[in-house]
């Protein structure tokens, strides 16, 4: 049995109509219009001239396919969708204005979000206490903090994922800028009767007959331990790895090992824990605590501000 196929042409589908687009002086007029009374009036406020009002008047009418106002000789009043359009635009130009002062504000710093990646040294020691005076300068600046290690701070610095990185030692990767912020002496900590305590003439080579309590993987810490055995053709024994310096001093109270922590922090902890300080003299032991970025002059304005905060926080 033959079908049969009948072709139907599509009709063609007409774009919806474009919205309509108010234009912001012409409702900043037609609100001056009734708050002035007569459009001669609102064109002397405005400095502009009454015909020039009066046509801006007649199309947003026509836009709007609704009579916004009643002219008399006495003067104008609006229609209630007058009256209902100057509440709208009244509320509208408020968020123009609104809009203006935050973008105004950004562009100055006074606003903003900057990403920092920072590891555990420089969070403990100096960090809290910069970012505060930074943001009672800057209170509607949002800073975000993450922890990281130094070799995962520079590398997220070189593909934007932070705007500002600050991490213990020098960095070899040639694709972000260098500043400096801070310096930190490493120290040591044993129990309160461990026997380093009383060591004379007492040198890094004596701690690696001990086991040690060492920070996360990667950390700069760890690094700098390692290399420093090396140099003694040693090896550091690593009891227990912690992901914090607290947790080190736990661990070093319990007797499991011996730690290594920035001098600062060892002093505090020192006091909770009954540890004992024994200072490192070795070179290494002082580190530098630099700021990286990947380009400055391309820096939002609030990491620019941020940036010269930690810059002068050395002073």
């Amino acid at each position: 049995m033959a079908s049969l196929r009948v072709a139907t042409m599509a009709r063609p589908v007409c774009p919806p109509p474009d919205p309509m687009r108010l234009d912001p002086t012409s409702l900043k007029l037609f609100i001056s219009v009734i708050e002035q009374g007569t459009i001669a009036a609102a064109a002397e406020h405005e400095h502009i001239a009454a015909a020039a009002i009066s046509k801006r008047i007649s199309e947003l009418e026509e836009n709007l396919k609704i009579r916004l106002l009643i002219r008399t000789n006495k003067g104008i009043r609006p229609t209630p969708a007058g009256i209902a359009l100057s509440t709208m635009a009244r509320r509208a130009l408020h968020e123009l204005d609104e809009i203006a002062v935050q973008m105004r504000d950004y562009s100055r710093g006074l606003r903003g979000f900057i990403r920092v990646y920072a590891n555990i040294s420089a969070i403990t020691q100096f960090l809290p206490q910069d970012i505060k005076l930074f943001l009672n300068d800057y209170p509607n600046v949002q800073v975000d903090l993450e922890e990281k290690i130094t070799s995962t701070i520079i590398k997220s610095v070189a593909e934007n994922a932070a705007d500002v990185g600050i991490f213990s030692g020098d960095s070899q990767q040639e694709d972000v800028e260098i500043r400096p912020y801070r310096e930190d002496t490493l120290a040591l900590v044993v129990p309160a009767d461990h026997p380093l305590q009383d060591r004379p003439g007492f040198r890094f080579a004596d701690a690696l007959e001990h086991e040690f309590i060492g920070l996360h993987r990667g950390s700069a810490i760890n690094r700098i331990l390692s290399a420093a055995a090396d140099e003694e053709k040693r090896n550091i024994r690593l009891k227990v790895q912690v992901t914090g310096f607290d947790a080190l001093c736990f661990m070093v109270n319990s007797g499991l090992g011996i730690g290594v922590l920035p001098l600062d922090i060892a002093r505090r902890y020192s006091v909770m824990f009954n540890l004992r300080i024994i200072p490192l003299a070795e070179p290494w032991a002082r580190r530098k605590i630099q700021i990286c970025v990947r380009a400055f002059d391309s820096l939002p304005t609030a990491a620019k501000l941020f940036v010269n905060h930690l810059e002068r926080s050395r002073a």
